[in-house]
């Protein structure tokens, strides 16, 4: 966990900035987190980073038309040279707020702060939707720390205080976050945010904005069931995704079930979580295809080293994330033989 300093120094970057800009990873951990600081500070304008795998430097005019004196990265695990070059000649002040475990990326820039617990001396891994939570500690917003979290696959140490004020919302024996997101209520909600944040840009801002004047799951539920554009993206991306999980599912699985689909809507990293609920024995991969370039999602026991051991055999290939969970990036003509490699190994 962050220490105590590192949480004050947090709140106090939030205090100082008049109009910051949360730059957040585009899923459901970075979309809390962001939305937990704004509804701490009252002020700022949030942007669902969707470049990988660094922040790309397009950010940086976004940040300078919003006229932004403080910039927070949310949820992510590499800033990228250019994007810290350019923020660096506005000399504008970075607060990274990260979990993830990978090599130091070494910046110089004076104005860059990073609080990441997995570089702490006593490492640890919680989301970044629950460091938020530990920095402003608003008790009214326990019910968005649920789904940061577990949406990330942590179980965070609120639920006794989310079922006393929503119990319709959980169930009965819940110990696994995965579990926690694929048959109680709030999971199904924490779902559809992820959904959600698939939509055009501007109705994720509509989605950001609902977030933050939002007071209880109730309200969001209804937000949901309406036929809102929020509610209207959710049903129809649902559709699609139900398709292919079943599709998915019927592949025998062994030690390792792979998935490759196409089609306008990449979806890899949803499909992967489930099924690796589904089939909890079994390594998951999920690739998705869109011209020349393949996504990969991954899900199994320490696949993070798997991963690290053959992006290496492949030219422009990226990828990191957490012990048993990573995502990447190949070249699509390279699909067969990242197969064969990974099945090599596992």
């Amino acid at each position: 966990m962050l220490t105590k300093k590192q949480l004050s120094e947090i709140r106090e970057h939030l205090e100082m900035a008049q109009n910051p800009i949360f730059l957040y990873d585009n899923d459901v951990d970075g979309l809390c987190s962001y939305v937990l600081l704004r509804r701490f500070i009252g002020r700022g304008k949030g942007i669902a980073v969707k470049s990988h795998p660094n922040v790309d430097i397009n950010y940086v005019k976004r940040v300078q038309e919003l006229n932004g004196d403080c910039i927070f990265v949310l949820d992510r695990h590499s800033l990228g040279r250019e994007f810290v070059s350019e923020i660096s000649m506005l000399q504008l002040p970075i607060v990274w707020i990260d979990h993830h475990d990978v090599s130091e990326e070494r910046h110089d820039y004076r104005l860059l702060y990073r609080f990441n617990p997995s570089k702490n001396k006593r490492k640890s891994y919680e989301s970044t939707t629950y460091l938020c939570y530990k920095a402003t500690k608003r008790a009214e917003d326990v019910w968005l720390v649920l789904m940061g979290c577990i949406a990330d696959h942590y179980m965070p140490d609120v639920v006794e205080d989310f079922v006393k004020n929503y119990a319709p919302f959980w169930g009965k024996n819940i110990t696994e976050p995965f579990q926690a997101l694929y048959s109680t209520g709030i999971g199904r909600l924490a779902r559809a945010l992820s959904f959600g944040l698939k939509d055009s840009i501007t109705h994720v801002v509509e989605l950001q904005n609902f977030l933050i004047n939002c007071k209880d799951p109730y309200e969001l539920e209804h937000e949901l069931e309406r036929e809102s554009a929020f509610g209207i993206k959710y049903k129809e991306i649902m559709k699609k995704y139900s398709s292919l999980l079943n599709d998915a599912s019927k592949s025998v699985p062994g030690k390792l079930l792979f998935y490759n689909y196409g089609g306008q809507m990449s979806i890899s990293a949803d499909l992967s979580n489930e099924l690796s609920y589904i089939f909890p024995k079994s390594y998951i991969c999920v690739a998705y295809s869109a011209g020349p370039i393949t996504n990969i999602s991954l899900r199994g026991d320490n696949v993070k080293k798997i991963i690290s051991e053959i992006l290496p055999l492949f030219d422009g290939a990226t990828g990191g994330g957490h012990k048993d969970a990573v995502g990447s990036r190949i070249r699509t003509e390279d699909i067969d033989k990242f197969r064969m490699e990974l099945e090599k190994r596992i």
